[in-house]
């Protein structure tokens, strides 16, 4: 169980086996107690630096699109694992499929922003709703909107349950340094 379990999570042996024992033998709930304990351990070292890391890229077949990303870790060491730079080839593939406008909230540019709300707050208006409820609607849209456009809240391509930021909390908690995603770009021919 405690192999299946590491299989699962790449968490360490030994986590494994605590989270076991500490869940009664509970695989669902082991799976929840290593992600919580990955969030203590994200939490404690957001505030280090990340001045090592890889650039990715990814190509999609027949080359007609492609990305590229800067994936930040604090040592060369822990760049050149291949749970490392696994994670940076999924993030550039990511990319290229989901095609973020932002890695952020605070990077989508206020225009965008302004321009979908109107289209919200204009939708609402128009099913004739009132307007005290108005504005609660277009909050939980523009939420929505956020989790399509910023790639930390997006939804990972090849796991939906699991968002970006997500990833990276469960790759910190396993690398044991904090690790940030510092910029993308895509590229499409014609685009």
């Amino acid at each position: 169980m405690v192999k299946e379990l590491r299989d699962k999570t790449n968490a360490g042996m030994m986590d494994c086996k605590k989270a076991l024992q500490e869940n009664d033998g509970d695989m669902e709930k082991a799976v929840d107690f290593l992600r919580q304990k990955g969030l203590a351990v994200a939490a404690k070292r957001a505030d280090r630096a990340t001045s090592e890391g890889i650039i990715e890229t990814y190509i999609h077949a027949g080359g007609k699109l492609g990305a590229m990303v800067e994936v930040g870790c604090e040592t060369d060491f822990v760049a050149k694992t291949d749970a490392f730079v696994s994670f940076a080839k999924d993030i550039a593939m990511h990319v290229a499929a989901a095609n973020p406008i932002g890695l952020s909230r605070e990077e989508i540019p206020a225009e965008v922003l302004e321009r979908e709300k109107a289209i919200y707050v204009q939708q609402a208006l128009d099913s004739g709703k009132p307007e005290n409820i108005v504005e609660k609607i277009v909050a939980g849209k523009m939420d929505k909107y956020y989790g399509e456009i910023c790639l930390l809240e997006q939804k990972f391509v090849k796991d939906p349950d699991l968002s970006i930021q997500d990833m990276i909390n469960e790759i910190v908690a396993a690398m044991g340094e904090n690790i940030t995603i510092k910029r993308f770009a895509r590229f499409a021919v014609g685009a």
